[in-house]
């Protein structure tokens, strides 16, 4: 607890930029006594009605005793925080301590406070107040406070719902005509989910702010054709933006002119233009930038796409440049993609905006792509545009952003707008770096419960970051992360074009629901080659249906109708390569033709993922992929027009009826879109075909209802049908895809965390605030520090974990005095780090049965391998026999608290066979971690052994996990070995280093990160 004079010095740590409710931001940060003018100016600007509600009476203005009572703090007993828009005050908060009789008091025995609120008219109904109520809550619990009161008039509607909307368990009372709230700090279920729902709502709408503006200005635009600036315009003008478009240079004209041959209003400046501006791209040089910066903020721009470069990316100095613009433009409640920014697109029907340096406007679809690499931008565009052009195609974008240095929007920020927007089925991420790892696996978990989320990091394995991306580098493995991610439902991938692939699959195909796969095809070697692909990913391929090599429409279409009506497949796998027929090779209408008959035997067939493979048959690919309306494309069900085409659909038909004559007509499909196959349906009322998208799950209730379409195609359309060319490719992509949809089911039915009654939280936080307070130094108050053995041991038995005693051994008559106390028969083992669980060196000795066995291995281990005071000997009793496993709990600075598991010695550290889990782990989560780990067989009777405890080791695992979870305070915890018997397990070794933790963390108010 801190006192008044502890506290002198300003706490920087509480200052904050937040997201508000209509997706602007706002600076908080403690008031203080330069803050005077910055009150009396907010105070004039409050209506008389929002005073009376805050002091119960007229009160005009603040006398000078108020405005310094209300400026000067401790920030101990008597706190005020302030939020501010372009330099303005519009809202603030207070709180004062007081005791059992609310009087003001001071003392850690005074665990209240009394808290009041006072908003701007002007920005009521911005949601300031909630996101002061956050940190004004935060920053009372620092101070150890456990519980505020608040005495609100009752018409004063607003702020009782500030409170009551909170979500903190509160009592209600009303007495002499006012209402008395008074609610617990401790945060709750319920007042997380409210954080986080706020959080998810507010930075949702900042994105949709930058993506949907009504008008654009480019600030920057040459006045001769070419350069950055008149690119982006013409970029701008040329995606067929719906909104106003304006130029800006210092260079153009006074009083307003027009840019031509683009024929756009052009400025001077941002403020000479005459409406509002919702969205600036910026192309001036770096030096110029705060200039225009500060134009943007007082025109009431709501964001900025800084394409200008010379910032993070160019060394120390130009990082501090950058901390400096985001500054800036935070200020005003701007938010920033960038700076070194490709850019940002919209493809929506009602925008149509390409506000970036690609030349092209990506067909409008169902992909929103998140790139930090401009680079990688480019290449992702032109691949997807490679794989299936024009509005509404396979490979089509709802949304694009690439943010350069990510020194503000990131791809946490894409995440809460794609979770909700209904124009994006699949994500698709490309990361450098991830500014906030806890915030991203978090996002990701719940994204990915309703739509894939698909990543592929860069600069994996390098230990750093890229020039411009100020985050810490992570310390785990690459392969951890990995599995941390697939832990949070995140599809990882190792390359962009895998991103690609994947990522088309799964918005156009439906997920599947199981591993079995069927293969066929008119080329036996390329399916032997996807089903040895099959294996490889782990999947369950059937044996391959090879069709004749000359093989005809009729043909492939039965054969795809029958493999995906069968009870055993999950997925179907076609495999096709060119024919030759009457002494030529196929011609684009009969693969126009094959496209057709296989797109409408999907959209008849059951809800199950279709794939090709084809060889030198790019026009297949791209029959396969389109839209109705571009060349090669099928119209509806059925073949293009032109007497030919007619004609072969004809004779299709004759040839399906007499392969498949159980298939339905597919134009009746057409008719009726909502109906699959209405013969099927006929038949069998009582169950109906589910949607493709929502069946794969397999787990109602936490899964989000698809729309009533197949993946990837128009409502009332044939379904597109992803295409690779390779088998690698293809199979690569359905493995994600099955693993995906498993993921899916099983977090519909999440794991629990137990509660466990002899768990002491309370005393063991007491034992960690004193161990810190003992431990630590002024100087360095966050370093971590190791604790003794006994104080490890005796803060884990908190969490009825029980370590086994290691009785030190300095000489041999101590070694047999411990083993007295402890009980024969016993071990001797060495604790020195460089000999530390080194059974192969000789520094263990076990099942010493009496003082004369003891006594010749204590000579022998000090005759060989050095002095008592080297070796560090100990004594510890014996424990039953099974097999030796490490556990290991740690904070990373990328990846959050991490639990991990392994085999001690060989298995664990020379072949990295551990397996690892977020913190919080559930039930369900140890399970799969001790199972998951190769060596996993050892524990369940491998070879005719006895199977271990397995029950008592997961429970070991979750009451590590609480501990961890329940105490930021505990960095690091290494229990090595754990003997895990048949009945039971032994804890023989424990380490345990504490940290004050940092100011904030996920679970703390939301806030927007600097980097």
């Amino acid at each position: 607890m801190e006192t008044p004079s502890d506290a002198a010095a300003y706490p920087a740590h509480w200052e904050a930029d937040v997201v508000l409710r209509d997706g602007g931001t706002a600076r908080i940060r403690p008031i203080t006594p330069d803050d005077a003018e910055h009150l009396t100016s907010f105070y004039e600007q409050v209506s008389d009605e929002s005073k009376y509600y805050r002091f119960f009476a007229p009160y005009p203005r603040l006398s000078d005793r108020d405005v310094h009572r209300f400026t000067h703090h401790d920030y101990v007993d008597r706190v005020g925080l302030a939020a501010f828009v372009g330099g303005e005050m519009i809202a603030t908060v207070r709180y004062d301590r007081i005791n059992a009789d609310g009087r003001p008091a001071t003392g850690p025995d005074a665990d209240q406070a009394e808290v009041a609120f006072l908003v701007q008219d002007a920005h009521q109904g911005r949601g300031v107040a909630s996101a002061l109520m956050e940190h004004i809550a935060a920053v009372a619990r620092e101070r150890g406070i456990r519980r505020f009161a608040a005495e609100v008039l009752p018409a004063n509607t607003k702020m009782i719902k500030v409170f009551t909307d909170a979500g903190y368990t509160q009592k209600r009372t009303f007495e002499d005509g006012v209402v008395r709230l008074e609610f617990d700090l401790e945060p709750t279920e319920q007042s997380v989910a409210v954080m986080r729902g706020r959080e998810h709502r507010a930075e949702a709408r900042s994105v949709q702010r930058l993506l949907a503006p009504g008008s654009v200005a480019v600030i920057g635009t040459g006045r001769a054709p070419g350069g950055v600036g008149r690119s982006a315009l013409r970029n701008i003008l040329d995606s067929g933006f719906t909104g106003h478009t304006y130029a800006v240079n210092h260079a153009f004209p006074e009083g307003g002119s027009t840019l031509d041959p683009e024929g756009v209003p052009a400025y001077r400046s941002l403020r000479d233009i005459p409406g509002p501006v919702d969205l600036a791209v910026v192309a001036v040089p770096a030096a110029h930038v705060p200039d225009v910066v500060q134009d943007c903020g007082e025109h009431g721009v709501q964001g900025l796409v800084i394409l200008t470069s010379g910032y993070a990316e160019a060394g120390p100095e130009g990082r501090e440049k950058q901390r400096a613009l985001l500054r800036q433009a935070r200020s005003y409640g701007m938010r920033l993609v960038g700076p070194n920014a490709f850019g940002l697109i919209n493809t929506a029907a009602g925008v149509r905006l390409n506000a970036s340096l690609s030349p092209r406007l990506p067909g409008a679809g169902r992909v929103g792509l998140f790139t930090q690499s401009g680079a990688i931008g480019i290449g992702l565009l032109s691949a997807l545009q490679e794989r299936g052009s024009g509005d509404g195609a396979i490979a089509g974008v709802s949304t694009f952003v690439s943010a350069g240095n990510r020194a503000d929007v990131s791809g946490n920020d894409l995440l809460q707008y794609w979770y909700e927007d209904p124009a994006t089925d699949v994500a698709l991420l490309y990361l450098e770096s991830i500014g906030n790892p806890r915030k991203f696996t978090r996002l990701a978990r719940r994204t990915a419960a309703a739509k894939p989320v698909v990543v592929v990091k860069g600069a994996r394995h390098s230990g750093t970051v890229p020039l411009g991306h100020t985050v810490p580098a992570t310390r785990v493995p690459d392969s951890t992360v990995s599995a941390l991610m697939r832990q949070a439902g995140v599809i990882r991938v190792g390359t962009v074009t895998e991103l690609i692939d994947a990522g088309l699959l799964l918005a156009s195909q439906p997920l599947p629901a199981g591993p079995r796969v069927a293969i066929l095809g008119n080329s036996e070697a390329l399916a032997l080659l996807a089903y040895d692909a099959c294996l490889t990913e782990g999947l369950r391929p059937q044996h391959p249906h090879v069709l004749p090599f000359a093989a005809t429409t009729a043909q492939f279409r039965a054969a795809l109708a029958d493999a995906l009506a069968g009870d055993r497949i999950d997925a179907v796998l076609i495999t096709a390569i060119p024919w030759v027929a009457e002494g030529s090779s196929a011609d684009p209408e009969e693969i126009a033709a094959l496209a057709a008959a296989l797109r409408e035997a999907a959209a008849e067939g059951p809800a199950k993922p279709v794939t090709v493979v084809h060889l030198a048959m790019e026009e297949l690919a791209g029959a396969l992929s389109c839209t109705a309306d571009e060349p090669g494309a099928p119209d509806g069900p059925g073949a293009p027009d032109g007497p030919e085409a007619d004609h072969d659909t004809a004779a299709r038909e004759s040839d399906r009826q007499a392969a498949a004559p159980e298939a339905s007509e597919p134009d009746r499909w057409a008719a009726a879109p909502e109906v699959r196959d209405p013969d099927r349906r006929a038949a069998a009322p009582e169950a109906p075909e589910p949607d493709r998208r929502a069946a794969a799950p397999g787990a109602a209730g936490n899964v989000p209802e698809a729309p009533q379409e197949r993946p990837g195609g128009l409502s009332g359309g044939l379904p597109r049908i992803p295409a690779y060319p390779a088998a690698e490719r293809a199979v690569r992509a359905l493995a994600e895809a099955v693993r995906y949809a498993a993921w899916r089911r099983e977090s519909a039915a999440p794991g629990r965390v137990p509660e466990y009654d002899d768990i002491q939280e309370a005393a063991a936080g007491a034992d960690i605030e004193r161990l810190l307070d003992e431990l630590t130094t002024d100087a360095e108050p966050h370093r971590s520090v190791a604790l003794p053995a006994d104080e490890a041991a005796a803060l884990l038995g908190r969490y009825g974990i029980r370590v086994r005693a290691a009785l030190p051994a300095p000489d041999a008559d101590a070694a047999v005095r411990a083993a007295e106390s402890l009980g024969y028969p016993v071990a001797l083992k060495t604790t020195a780090p460089h000999l530390r669980h080194r059974a192969d060196l000789g520094g263990v000795r076990l099942d010493l049965p009496g003082e004369r066995a003891l006594r010749r291995a204590y000579q022998e281990l000090t005759d060989f391998l050095g002095k008592p005071e080297e070796l560090r000997p100990v004594v510890q009793a014996m424990v039953p026999r099974g097999v030796d496993t490490l556990i290991r709990a740690s904070i990373d600075p990328a990846a959050g608290a991490v639990l991990s598991f392994g085999l001690a010695g060989a298995p664990s550290q020379l072949l990295g066979d551990t397996a690892h889990r977020l913190i919080p782990a559930t039930d369900r989560d140890v399970a799969e971690q001790i199972r998951s780990i190769r060596s996993a067989p050892l524990l369940f009777g491998w070879r005719g052994s006895q199977p271990v405890d397995t029950a008592a080791l997961e429970e070991l695992l979750l009451r590590l996990s609480r501990l961890v979870d329940d105490h930021p305070e505990v960095v690091g915890i290494d229990l090595e070995p754990v003997v895990v018997a048949p009945h039971g397990l032994s804890v023989l070794g424990a380490s345990v280093r504490l940290a004050r933790p940092p100011a904030t963390t996920d679970l703390g108010p939301r806030r927007l990160p600097v980097y």
